[in-house]
């Protein structure tokens, strides 16, 4: 089936996820609001100044020019963070600073620079309008209106928008807790000695951190050996601790590759398996206890091809929000793809504004350093040749 199909698929056999949580507002980067915001205060909560200078009634100041100053007396002086009664008399100034709350009656900020500096009494030299300079109650949030909507995630504008009316925390959806099993007998963590015929893993690694910055949670990361029983025994253990399952290798056609069989045993349903495309062709999506399991190919190229394409889309419907839904655009391609491959092709690139390039040379699904380079995938029909300036469909990488 095509990819679009196989993600339709696993979309419907996931559950949502309903839970929610309250966090320290320092701790809510990258979380989704669960329910609606509204200010409890105005922002600002009081008319401030917007420059240095005098303020001032405009109407007092109307007539004010550089040949014909007009004169007001200086009645008192304001810093930001002040907050004193000053009585406003016809022809007067207060002496203001920027972010300094303006007394009641002044209602326009004359610019230092547009006076004498003055400082009993101060020469004014150019007319103002009402509320000029000036920032009124309530002018950028006012109270009780809708600041947030539920389900929208929170960057550090938003963050900042939450700090701006006083919150210390805030309500968001829990995190769905996912598992991610590597198996490979040939697997060894970072750090231990690499005896022959090992290699250290690296894809656990790129998955787990992908997960931690789409807000979500990592509930285990195990590397196990190719061995039924320690398969079978990792695989329960996941199902009682987790919302999404996700593991990598063992699901091709080789001897060691035995996932599907303990996935077959422990009665398992699968959603599907081998998708028209390269690299991952072997992908399968299974479900067990109303819990998907998403088996990724081991080869890490392949598998960081259809974690981006599968997994994103698992997150959206568990979070119940589509900010986590791969980002596709359309771009020029700045040079040939020659290669004409059987099956739908997703090719690394490099995406710089409305032009997509291919900054390595080798595409092979085993060499991985060069996506360093990369920040996207060429969607390359089966088939077919692509060519420079040929518009052709991009696929982001990551979150």
């Amino acid at each position: 089936m095509e990819i679009e199909e196989a993600v339709s698929l696993l979309r419907k056999n996931i559950i949502p996820l309903s839970a929610s949580e309250t966090v320290p507002l320092s701790d809510a980067f990258g979380r989704l609001l669960s329910e609606d915001v509204f200010a409890p205060i105005a922002v600002p909560p009081f008319p401030k100044s917007a420059m240095d200078g005098y303020a001032v009634r405009a109407q007092d100041v109307a007539l004010a020019r550089k040949e014909a100053p007009v004169v007001l007396s200086v009645t008192g002086e304001l810093f930001a963070g002040d907050w004193k009664e000053i009585p406003y008399k016809k022809n007067t100034a207060v002496r203001i600073m920027t972010g300094a709350p303006v007394p009641h009656g002044y209602d326009a900020v004359v610019m230092q620079e547009d006076t004498d500096y003055g400082e009993e009494k101060v020469c004014v030299y150019t007319p103002v309008r009402q509320f000029q300079n000036y920032c009124q109650e309530g002018e950028d949030i006012q109270k009780g209106s809708l600041v947030l909507s539920s389900g929208t995630m929170l960057s550090r504008t938003e963050v900042g928008l939450l700090a701006s009316l006083g919150f210390t925390s805030v309500n968001v959806r829990a995190p769905a807790r996912i598992s991610v099993l590597c198996t490979g007998s040939e697997l060894l963590p970072a750090g231990e000695p690499l005896g022959p015929g090992k290699i250290y893993a690296n894809a656990g690694s790129m998955i787990c951190c992908s997960i931690r910055h789409a807000g979500l949670s990592v509930s285990e990361h195990k590397i196990i050996a190719d061995a039924e029983n320690e398969i079978c025994s990792a695989l329960k253990h996941a199902l009682d601790t987790s919302d999404l399952i996700l593991t990598t290798g063992g699901v091709s056609v080789g001897k060691k590759d035995l996932l599907p069989k303990v996935l077959a045993q422990l009665g398992a349903k699968t959603i599907f398996s081998r998708v028209n495309i390269q690299p991952g062709t072997p992908t399968t999506a299974s479900v067990l206890q109303n819990k998907v399991i998403l088996s990724l190919s081991g080869n890490p190229f392949a598998m960081l091809v259809n974690f981006d394409m599968y997994f994103y889309h698992a997150a959206a419907v568990l979070m119940r929000s589509d900010v986590y839904v791969p980002k596709k655009t359309q771009a020029v391609l700045c040079s040939d793809y020659n290669k004409v491959n059987k099956r739908r092709r997703l090719v690394r690139a490099h995406l710089e504004g409305n032009k997509v390039f291919l900054p390595v040379q080798n595409h092979t699904s085993s060499v991985f350093s060069n996506l360093v380079d990369c920040n996207c995938y060429v969607d390359v029909p089966a088939l077919t040749q692509i060519h420079k300036d040929e518009t052709v469909n991009v696929f982001m990488m990551g979150l």
